[in-house]
């Protein structure tokens, strides 16, 4: 489907006519990032009001919906001070409500949010207070939503069931397609997944809900850079929580947040990690498998998100640059990432 081809906003308003035709919508704003594909509206009434709509078409709608449906009970059931932390969707007779707009050739979702109170960004750099903070936050956090897993309705999608897929498509001379260069490369990535997750039993890791995308344009803080409101929840799991690392020792890398960037594994083994990692540990420890285990998250984020949906979630330009890093040098220096040193520096 050429999304370019696609009108979005008409989707958007026949939702909302199922959802409340008694509110009349005023205007539609496209609030979408120029990174991505993910498709943000803006929907204000003629009261001037608003919600925020969301629509998707990638992927599987079972999926987007079960993924909904974790977060909202999760966001239900997460204690204080994390109780109003995460965006709301909309329920309609006592359930999540989402428009599905299907045809022949199209199968497009969408879904509503409640507007969220927004207070600061991170800054583009952390000084080491704000690193220390942040890594104190995140393990409260992962320790909240730790305490409520039980609570929360069955995930369907697994790491290790994406990348068999992945080596399923890329062994098919009928789908491998653009990977074709690249299919010894990745095939050999996706069997070290494998390897890795057996060796060291991974399995055994327990689950909670993840995020993955801590990009700080997906949070806000408070002025003591507490943890205040999180929302795009693109690339959510149920999985082990060290899923959430990649994304926040570039948070807190020296070079900070770049308009130009790309995906390197050096930031897993900087001294402001470390510094991140050392305040986590303190309030939610870690141990060695989960340490071991980074590695093969972010071999997993490569693999998944950045190769083999990359497409979907990066605009055509963006994609060619990550994807070739990825191929010419992320894939290769994997190995530079030391476990060891951290277990050492955590004394685990």
């Amino acid at each position: 489907m050429n999304s370019s081809n696609m009108d979005f906003i008409t989707i958007i308003k026949y939702a909302w006519l199922s959802f409340d035709a008694s509110r009349e919508i005023k205007e539609v704003v496209d609030l979408s990032a120029m990174v991505s594909t993910n498709h943000v509206y803006r929907v204000k009434f003629t009261d001037n009001t608003f919600i925020i709509a969301k629509l998707s078409h990638f992927g599987v709608y079972e999926y987007f919906a079960e993924d909904h449906n974790i977060i909202h009970v999760l966001g239900n059931n997460l204690e204080a001070p994390f109780q109003n932390f995460l965006a709301r969707s909309l329920i309609k007779d006592n359930q999540l409500f989402f428009h599905r707009f299907k045809t022949e050739k199209v199968d497009i979702w969408v879904v509503f949010y409640l507007p969220i109170s927004v207070k600061q960004k991170m800054p583009r750099r952390l000084n080491e207070e704000q690193i220390r903070i942040l890594g104190s936050e995140i393990a409260h956090f992962h320790k909240a939503c730790d305490r409520i897993k039980n609570t929360l309705p069955k995930s369907s999608k697994t790491l290790s069931m994406d990348i068999i897929q992945f080596e399923q498509m890329l062994e098919d001379n009928e789908t491998v397609g653009e990977f074709l260069p690249q299919r010894d490369l990745l095939l050999r990535h996706c069997e070290a997944f494998k390897e890795s997750r057996l060796r060291n039993n991974f399995d055994r890791l327990e689950k909670i809900p993840v995020f993955t995308d801590w990009n700080i344009g997906n949070f806000s803080v408070n002025s003591k850079y507490k943890l205040f409101s999180r929302w795009d929840y693109d690339w959510f799991r149920v999985t082990t929580r060290v899923m959430d690392f990649y994304f926040l020792s570039r948070v807190v890398s020296d070079i900070g947040d770049r308009t130009v960037f790309t995906y390197n594994v050096q930031t897993l083994m900087e001294e402001r990690f470390m510094i991140f990692l050392e305040e986590y540990h303190k309030v939610f420890p870690l141990t060695d498998v989960e340490i071991f285990c980074i590695k093969e998250t972010y071999r997993f984020f490569l693999l998944n998100y950045v190769v083999k949906n990359g497409k979907h979630f990066f605009r055509p330009a963006f994609k060619e640059s990550l994807q070739h890093d990825v191929f010419t040098r992320h894939l290769q220096e994997i190995d530079n990432f030391d476990p060891y040193y951290i277990i050492k520096r955590l004394k685990i």
